[in-house]
């Protein structure tokens, strides 16, 4: 004979082991079914059986999932799915407190009254249902578990103060959303679970806090259903829900269930709350604590015996009142008011005659509203699923994947793909009907890869959004205390453990920009931790790197290649500069010294061998007197000093001193003293960066563009700029020392008092144009008048434009014959003039004589205009302090220009021979008597004046049509 039949209800407070405890008794038994509340843990059941027994001895049976292999023992379903009249040796019903639940209660109240296993039976729960169902469930036993952990309550606590292994509870999905971004930005992100996900999504969030990525939790009360988690605190975010009514305040139970989440087996756990939810009172806080709830007095009840004649007596039976006092009958359910719906419209109400007609529009309105809209379009849609199966006998395969097709897209975001996700649903409960599509097969797997995809690709976009995932693992391996690997590639991204975390430029590392709060710190953290071992290895590359990977800008910075690793500060000599390394204090002092050293070495021999002339003076122990000064003030200038400035000093120079000094390389030029060397870029380019650094300027000013013989005089331009720059400015342009020094020697032959035109050379080693010419030469001291001429043309040309027409070339050949047979006596003979009659002029000729007026002409073409400016040179008081012109006066040679103010030319040794000629005073020309005397003695000498003489004017006119011939006596005389 069979054994009788056992019922237990084994009730307990959360993290008990209940769960645990009916699983393994319902393996002890060849077959068993196994209701749970949620098709999340329904899931989780299942994968733990099938790691046990394997695969084709387990079912699982959900509303949108049917896993169902031939040789099926155990069934793990949610509770809405629990097959009936098996006849399986176990049943259990996990969570049967919910039989109080307003909406799922009158499912688990029918479990509890109806379903029965043929040896055992259980019914897991709370305390609280003790007293009801030992009034409604005749013969059971009770078996009380306790719980293998404490629960305390902490009180309130910010979200940024979160600890670790924390579970947030919201009760909506903006509120699920916000706090999940809160935890991202402040902890590194969290896992989200809330009922709606598929499983595939849940298990995948589950697992990012599982395994460490994340350490925080934000999750709906589907938590509280069962679901084992690691978590040591629970918070929650608020104290109220909206339960499909209305909103309202969890009941004590509710509060303790979700807060029994916290400790895992002999682990204690806390709860708290956070956010708006406000302080739990301490009467509250401590009957969770000791898990005393108020007992449950009314179970939701709806009748399970329906007729199914009539949709009226359909409807009728699910209105039905319960006989006992214990069961309340439940609210009108989504189901029945489909069902109400649906049989008041004609199309509907034609076809639904009958009983398998009436059972099979029943089946229908139970599809749940997945896609939570309105209540009408819902119906609308189960009114076409019903009149295709009673015309069809199926779902038509065509309109189906129409439906499916338009879903299958894993483009858009979290809320887009959850939507699609609850449409999907519904497509997957109706391929899980038997009986309801052609291939029941090919649909169920064609709507399950699709949920698949959403679902994948909603945890992605989750992930994306609520998980920092460089964050939480650079958190995860800094709590292991283990060393990090760091890995920089040639760009100078710097990654840790396989994430981003900044740039290595130099010898400091940038973070990226984009982590702030807690997540800027970790990566602080973890950045400093992991790349100790790259700094000291760059700095032994750096060290030993040669001077040509290193250089300077213009604005005092060191770079090795394009890596700022440094910059110049002032010295006590500005020759002497010093160095400032830009190193993390995170790469230690001795990094720090090591790149100190190496650019100090560097910006030393820099400075050595670009003004290695201006040392090689420094260093001359030979320079003794006037010429060792000279010499320094030399190298304090830098190697270039206006001569204004040292005038006096350079007139006390003998011949000696100023042959020791050329020996440097020293040029006194007509304006300025200077090394020629030194005008060369590199040279002026450290020049001018170690001269703002001596003058402390913020900004220092760039070096021309080099090969430049002028450039713009900028007025905004600090003092002593343009000479450090290797420039004089003069007007409103800048010309190069050098080129202004050959221009002063093309001056010294010109007549500057009477005036005279720019040469062509003069034009050309300044690059400028004439009326240019004309400012630079003003800016020098010159006054520049314009003036305009007829151009005359050159002969060659003019010789060329002579014979205009035939006729023309024949007379000058005739004249030309004229001319040749004239005897060569020695003499120019004076040949008779030809007796030719006058010609008209072309022009002329071509008027006819009645329009032409007495006394005009007519207009012919005019002739070439072209400028030219006479220079001379201004008063004395009209030039800048310090400077002299490249003036002439008259003699045999020219004037010579001032002693004061003469330079050496191009030519060394013309230079030279200068040097050796008596010196002038006071600037001024040489060559007349008495100029070297005292003004008082010259004022006293009687004045001559002398008129100029003409100049002999001997050129040939090309207009002159016998110049042919005038050229031929001048070759033969």
């Amino acid at each position: 004979m069979p054994e009788q039949s056992r019922t237990f209800a084994v009730l307990g407070p959360t993290n008990t082991g209940k769960t645990h405890y009916a699983i393994e008794r319902m393996l002890g038994y060849r077959t068993g079914i196994i209701g749970l509340p949620l098709r999340l843990l329904a899931r989780e059941v299942y994968d733990k059986i099938v790691a046990v027994r394997g695969p084709s001895v387990v079912a699982l049976v959900t509303g949108e999932e049917r896993i169902v292999p031939e040789r099926a023992q155990y069934w793990v379903c949610t509770v809405e799915a629990m097959p009936e009249g098996m006849g399986t040796d176990f049943v259990a019903v996990d969570e049967i407190q919910l039989c109080a639940d307003p909406e799922r209660g009158h499912v688990f109240t029918d479990r509890l009254l109806r379903m029965r296993g043929l040896r055992e039976t259980q019914f897991l729960g709370s305390h609280t249902m003790r007293q009801t169902m030992a009034a409604l469930v005749p013969g059971v036993e009770f078996l009380s578990r306790a719980r293998m952990s404490q629960l305390t309550y902490t009180g309130p606590k910010k979200i940024a103060k979160m600890p670790a292994r924390s579970a947030i509870v919201g009760f909506s999905v903006e509120n699920v959303y916000a706090i999940a971004e809160l935890l991202r930005r402040q902890k590194g992100g969290a896992a989200v679970v809330m009922g709606a996900l598929s499983p595939r999504t849940r298990n995948a969030q589950v697992e990012l806090y599982q395994n460490g990525d994340v350490d925080y939790l934000v999750a709906t009360d589907a938590i509280g259903m069962g679901l084992n988690l690691d978590i040591n605190h629970v918070a929650f975010s608020s104290l109220s829900k909206f339960d499909g009514r209305r909103m309202r305040y969890l009941q004590p139970n509710e509060l303790g269930q979700i807060a029994g989440r916290a400790g895992r087996g002999m682990s204690n756990g806390t709860f708290g709350v956070t956010g708006e939810a406000p302080d739990l009172d301490p009467e509250l806080a401590e009957a969770i604590m000791e898990h005393r709830f108020a007992p449950i007095r009314k179970l939701e009840w709806r009748n399970a015996r329906l007729q199914f004649g009539t949709t009226a007596a359909l409807i009728g039976s699910l209105e039905a009142r319960p006989e006992h006092e214990l069961l309340a009958r439940v609210r009108e359910a989504d189901d029945l008011t489909a069902l109400k719906t649906l049989s008041d419209l004609p199309d509907v109400a034609r076809r639904a005659i009958g009983g398998p007609a009436v059972k099979l529009l029943w089946d229908v309105c139970r599809i749940p509203d997945f896609r939570g809209i309105s209540a009408a379009e819902h119906a609308s849609l189960l009114e076409r699923i019903f009149c295709d199966l009673v015309e069809y006998g199926r779902v038509p395969d065509d309109w189906l994947a129409q439906q499916v097709s338009r879903i299958d897209r894993t483009d858009g975001d979290i809320d887009t793909l959850s939507k699609r996700l609850a449409y999907i649903r519904t497509w997957t409960y109706v391929a899980q009907r038997k009986g309801w599509v052609d291939d029941e097969k090919h649909w169920r797997g064609a709507t399950r890869a699709v949920e698949d995809r959403l679902s994948d690709a909603l945890h992605e976009r989750l992930t994306q959004r609520f998980v920092d995932r460089r964050t939480s693992v650079l958190l995860r391996r800094l709590k292991q205390k283990e060393a990090m690997v760091a890995e920089v590639n040639d760009q100078g991204d710097v990654t840790v453990e396989g994430e981003f975390v900044g740039r290595l430029e130099g010898f400091r590392f940038m973070q990226d920009r984009s982590a702030a709060g807690n997540e800027a710190r970790t990566l602080q953290q973890a950045s400093t931790a992991a790349l100790a071992p790259h700094f000291h290895l760059k700095a032994d590359r750096f060290y030993n790197a040669p001077d040509t990977e290193i250089d300077f800008t213009e604005q005092g910075g060191l770079l090795w290649g394009k890596e700022a690793v440094g910059k110049l500060t002032p010295g006590a000599d500005p020759l002497k500069p010093q160095i400032v390394a830009f190193v993390d204090d995170e790469a230690g002092p001795d990094v720090a010294a090591k790149v100190q050293r190496r650019l100090q070495h560097y910006i030393d021999r820099k400075i050595a061998t670009l003004f290695e002339p201006l040392l090689n003076i420094q260093r001359d122990e030979t320079l003794n007197g006037l010429a060792r000064g000279f010499g320094f003030r030399m190298v304090e200038a830098m190697g270039l000093i206006p001569r204004g400035e040292v005038a006096d000093e350079v007139k006390a120079l003998d011949q000696d001193a100023r042959g020791a000094l050329r020996k440097h390389g020293i040029r006194f030029g007509q304006f300025t003293v200077f090394l020629p060397l030194l005008l060369k870029p590199a040279p002026t380019r450290l020049r001018l960066v170690l001269w703002s650094l001596s003058q402390g300027m913020d900004e220092f000013p760039e070096a021309p563009p080099p090969g430049l013989v002028t450039v713009p005089a900028r007025s905004d331009a600090p003092k002593g700029y343009f000479t450090m720059a290797g420039y004089r400015a003069a007007g409103d342009r800048a010309i190069r020392i050098d080129m202004l020094e050959r221009l002063a020697d093309m001056l010294r032959g010109e007549d500057t008092r009477a005036g005279f035109e720019a040469k062509p050379d003069m034009l050309s080693i300044t690059g400028m144009t004439l009326e240019q010419f004309a400012v630079l030469m003003q800016g020098l001291g010159y006054k520049a008048e314009r003036g305009e001429r007829e151009k005359v043309k050159p002969v060659d040309q003019a010789i060329a434009d002579a014979p205009a027409d035939a006729a023309q070339a024949a007379e000058a050949e005739t004249v030309g014959d004229v001319v040749a047979d004239i005897p060569d006596e020695g003499v120019a003979p004076i040949a008779a003039e030809p007796e030719i009659e006058a010609e008209v002029p072309g022009a002329l000729d071509a008027v006819p004589a009645e329009e032409l007026v007495p006394g005009e002409t007519p207009d012919v073409a005019a002739p070439e205009i072209e400028v030219f400016y006479t220079f001379t040179w201004a008063p004395r008081a009209s030039r800048p302090r310090g400077e002299r012109p490249a003036q002439a006066g008259r003699g045999p040679r020219g004037a010579q220009g001032a002693q004061g103010a003469q330079g050496a030319p191009s030519d060394g040794g013309e230079a030279q021979k200068r040097e050796g000629r008596p010196q002038r005073q006071g600037g001024k020309p040489r060559g007349k008597p008495g100029k070297g005397k005292p003004r008082e003695a010259r004022e006293e000498q009687p004045k001559t004046y002398a008129a100029k003489p003409e100049k002999k004017n001997d050129r040939i006119d090309p207009d002159n049509p016998f110049a042919a011939a005038l050229m031929g006596l001048r070759t033969k005389g």
